[in-house]
């Protein structure tokens, strides 16, 4: 007699699927799907649309490299934002946090990482040579580096700074009012606001 399997093929395919995400383990990824399974069928059917949708039609501003639904996205396309000043931020989480402190109002690139050396990822990985052309457009004179300060984040950093300053341009950093070994996306927003002010 073949003895069939506690958990259905699919049941374990979409448990995998949510192990993509970031600190979900095996038993999260098994609790959400039997939440998913049981209670929610409608929403994941909602889920999957969303996702499907978001992955046809969300692509990487060709000006900052951030995610959008466009080809320029819609904060470089605003001819109201200060393009004296660049800020450069590890994800688009970080452009988000920074956005909702009301402080900033230059244009941003998105790195979409930091350098890590043990994990593979060099300069090439993040786009400093499209960063470099971008800051020798003529029209930016300060560079504002907002990598996290975790000892990845401060070694771009200082990579970045030493690259930009040969242009001869201003390059300024986060001031230390956000903590050493914090991630922005998860700093409140005053303090961001203050190190943003702060900057040197």
């Amino acid at each position: 007699m073949v003895m069939q399997k506690a958990t259905p093929h699919a049941l374990d395919a979409l448990i995998q699927a949510l192990r993509v995400l970031p600190g979900v383990g095996a038993k999260s990824a098994s609790r959400m799907a039997f939440h998913l399974m049981q209670h929610e069928r409608a929403g994941a059917l909602q889920l999957a649309k969303a996702l499907e949708h978001a992955c046809d039609h969300v692509r990487h501003c060709v000006t900052c490299h951030t995610l959008t639904e466009f080809e320029i996205c819609t904060m470089c396309a605003d001819p109201e934002r200060d393009r004296s000043q660049l800020c450069v931020v590890e994800t688009p989480a970080d452009q988000a946090a920074i956005e909702r402190t009301s402080t900033f109002r230059g244009l941003y690139f998105v790195l979409m990482g930091k350098l890590s050396p043990l994990d593979g990822v060099g300069p090439n990985d993040l786009g400093f040579a499209k960063l470099s052309e971008r800051c020798a457009d003529g029209q930016v004179q300060e560079v504002i580096l907002a990598t996290n300060f975790t000892g990845e984040g401060e070694a771009t950093a200082h990579v970045i700074a030493e690259m930009l300053k040969k242009r001869g341009l201003r390059v300024t950093r986060l001031a230390r009012g956000v903590p050493a070994g914090s991630e922005l996306e998860y700093v409140d927003l005053g303090t961001i606001a203050h190190a943003l002010v702060d900057r040197r």
